[in-house]
């Protein structure tokens, strides 16, 4: 082939991929022109269909969707969907129709969504509490005696049927569980932000024919687990010759500041008579639970 030719070639070719890039870049840009244009048409029909749909009808439609959808895919629609979402009516008629309700029914439910989804979440979070797996899940901090054990539980608790205890012996007995929030699904900035209430239960009980001390201490820890706040009651004593019934002891952490990573609950006891076996004070049903405020 003469030079002449080869140069007629390579300027045939040149000449034919711009014609077939122009022709490409004008097919991509009427593709985006009508991408663009069927994104303005959708847009404009949802909003006539926003505008036509009454807001009552809006609300009655997310009622009967998940809240986390609702939450984080439906209130993202407009200002109006993002008001009705964000509204104390909404999610109060969410928990009416989900018997969520406070304890004391003439206080108001928080504001917005919080109530609704700390009362779903809420759950023990002590493992093992009512010595259904012996000892798995808490840590024994003391053992005197003839050290912890299980027994089989013959007395009711009220409203409750409990089939086993831990008891006690005759030197203290004390065992714990460290409970990191974190891992349970409360992070740092739900904790600090809004501070919902931490309740504690426990149920203890003596033997009917020898004395017993029962003890607790629940910590609220930061990071490096220091405390702060503690819930930690006088000891309790029960004299020799009892009705052996079961007590509850509760208390709720409130308004307890930012920082708290932790919960450390501690309990346990001994016999006052200091008889071998296990005579001391039993414990059993034990709770941590975080809990909605019933009031802001």
């Amino acid at each position: 082939m003469s030079r002449r030719r080869r140069v007629n070639y390579k300027a045939n070719i040149i000449y034919l991929s711009k014609r077939k890039m122009g022709q490409s870049e004008s097919r991509h840009r009427e593709l985006e022109d009508a991408a663009s244009s069927d994104f303005i048409s959708r847009s404009n029909s949802c909003s006539g269909l926003r505008s036509a749909v009454p807001l009552a009808v809006v609300e009655e439609i997310l009622l009967n969707l998940p809240a986390h959808q609702v939450v984080r895919v439906c209130r993202l629609v407009c200002h109006e969907w993002k008001e009705l979402v964000d509204s104390t009516a909404h999610w109060r008629e969410r928990c009416r129709r989900e018997g969520l309700q406070p304890q004391d029914p003439s206080r108001a439910l928080d504001g917005g969504s919080q109530f609704y989804f700390i009362t779903k979440k809420q759950h023990n979070l002590l493992k093992n509490p009512r010595a259904e797996e012996e000892f798995s899940g808490w840590e024994i901090v003391k053992n005197g005696g003839d050290r912890w054990a299980v027994g089989d539980n013959s007395v009711k608790i009220p409203n409750f049927t409990v089939a086993k205890y831990f008891v006690t012996s005759y030197r203290l007995c004390l065992k714990q569980q460290l409970i990191d929030l974190k891992k349970e699904g409360y992070n740092a900035a739900f904790m600090d932000q809004l501070q919902p209430h931490i309740k504690i239960s426990d149920w203890y009980a003596p033997r009917h024919d020898c004395g017993s001390m029962y003890q607790i201490c629940v910590e609220l820890l930061d990071q490096r687990k220091k405390p702060i706040n503690t819930f930690e009651p006088e000891q309790v004593f029960f004299p020799q010759w009892n009705d052996q019934q079961w007590c509850e002891m509760t208390h709720v952490f409130k308004d307890y500041g930012p920082g708290v990573r932790f919960i450390r609950f501690t309990h346990g006891g001994q016999d006052t008579k200091f008889w071998a076996g296990w005579y001391g004070i039993r414990v059993t049903n034990s709770s941590v639970e975080i809990c909605p405020s019933e009031e802001r």
